[in-house]
């Protein structure tokens, strides 16, 4: 019988966002003697795109990379033993769990079981209550019948259920980004969901883990600052845990990048806005006393972290459609380029305030002078610069226009314009709503080889 006191695991994180770099993880599963990898994939504006594709498609609304993530890491995962936990469903994580077993099969794989977790989707729900927006202040009322999508972040339990299961690899829509590191420790080392100090510590090892490459220096790197070896091969991070809650963090030694103390403390404060009171549906963690020690190169020993009773409620995404984004771009070169530019923007400015007044907001930007910065002064006269227009509208098209008027700049002046581009994008918004989490009933569903 094994000993779960003095038992440890590894997890590896095989990504920080939807479109992340596959190769790392890959890396992983073949070498980093794992128990668990984890595909981090969702973002909040993520999801409300997946939910538009799966309106055009009811079979679609998971993550565009699925399938092929799942061909190049599953054989290793499996011939490996390492299970993988993912909330790359987004939308529809029954037709991901489906995608999955067909590509399991093409790759003449056996005895797979995959769990795909449902129940965070209540738009229905909350469309008949008019809760209050909390970037606003508003209701939601408000955004009028633009509302595309309503996902509550669940947490870790329902996950913990698929584990203990059988499940091989846990499939999940939106889902607390920590409480996908938070599942295997619960289900590994049987701890209590009411024992906030262990959750909390969980919570500080999924936040640490979640960006991928953030905490193995791709984010830190700074040249001449902050130098970072090999950043083209960087590898992703290895947490090793104890039952106790202890970690260190560590990559794989011929990958590159760095884990450092510096780099740990940065990730540690990404998107951190009160450290003491970091809420998740699992566990209210505190981040405030959490300190590093370096224990060899490459492998940090994260200490300490809290947690507390969780508040009872989930935070709920609501994506809405708000208008289009016309854009044009359009460069100038040599000398007087500066000048040619600002000339550009002025007969561009009064164009679209005469021809164009249904515009809701416009900006215009002279890329490498005022971009980033607004009208900061330069020591020298830029030799390049590029012009960029971008509007925002109602409709798709009053945003065509708004390139069109770029474009129109090739022949109306000034001179030597060139490399001109045109986009027209419909506008995603998010804001945010906080429901009772007794609302919310997360469901398991199975698929087996």
């Amino acid at each position: 019988m094994i000993d779960k006191k003095n038992k440890k695991i590894r997890i590896g994180s095989g990504a920080g966002y939807s479109g992340d770099r596959i190769e790392p993880a890959l890396q992983l599963a073949k070498k980093g003697e794992l128990d668990y990898l984890v595909f981090e994939c969702l973002a909040e504006r993520t999801i409300a795109l997946a939910q538009q594709r799966k309106s055009l498609n009811p079979k679609m609304g998971y993550d565009p990379l699925l399938e092929e993530r799942m061909y190049m890491c599953l054989p290793a995962c499996i011939q490996n033993g390492v299970k993988i936990i993912t909330n790359m469903g987004a939308a529809n994580p029954v037709s991901a769990m489906e995608k999955v077993i067909e590509v399991a099969k093409n790759l003449g794989l056996k005895k797979l079981k995959v769990a795909a977790i449902t129940g965070d989707e209540v738009l229905t729900f909350v469309q008949k209550n008019d809760y209050e927006l909390l970037e606003t202040k508003k209701t939601m009322s408000s955004l009028g019948n633009s509302i595309i999508s309503a996902n509550a972040y669940i947490g870790a339990s329902a996950a913990v259920e698929a584990l203990e299961n059988g499940a091989d690899i846990v499939i999940t829509g939106r889902f607390s980004d920590p409480s996908l590191f938070i599942a295997p420790l619960v289900y590994e080392f049987s701890w209590s969901f009411n024992d906030y100090e262990l959750l909390g510590k969980g919570t500080i090892l999924g936040h640490l883990m979640e960006c991928g490459g953030h905490i193995t220096g791709g984010y830190f790197a700074d040249p001449g600052y902050k130098d970072v070896p090999d950043l083209a091969n960087l590898g992703f991070p290895i947490a090793e845990v104890t039952s106790q809650g202890s970690f260190t963090i560590s990559k794989l030694p011929n990958a590159g990048g760095m884990v450092t103390t510096a780099t740990c403390k940065e990730q540690l404060l990404y998107e951190i806005h009160d450290p003491k009171n970091y809420l998740t549906p699992d566990v209210i963690a505190d981040f405030s006393e959490v300190t590093f020690k370096e224990v060899e190169k490459n492998k940090i020993e994260v200490i300490g972290g809290k947690g507390k009773e969780k508040t009872g409620k989930l935070k709920v995404s609501i994506g809405y459609e708000d208008g289009f984004i016309g854009e044009g771009q359009i460069s100038y070169g040599g000398p007087g380029a500066i000048e040619r530019a600002q000339l550009a923007i002025s007969i561009l400015k009064t164009r679209i305030s005469t021809y164009l007044p249904e515009v809701k907001e416009v900006r215009f930007d002279c890329i490498g002078q005022n971009s980033l910065y607004g009208n900061t002064k330069l020591d020298i006269n830029p030799y390049e610069i590029r012009v960029r227009v971008a509007a925002r509208t109602s409709t798709r098209k009053e945003a065509i226009k708004i390139g069109n008027e770029v474009e129109a700049l090739y022949t109306n002046g000034p001179a030597g314009g060139g490399g001109v581009f045109k986009n027209v994008q419909k506008v995603v918004a998010i804001q945010s709503i906080l429901i009772k989490e007794t609302l919310v009933q997360p469901e398991v569903h199975y698929k087996s080889l």
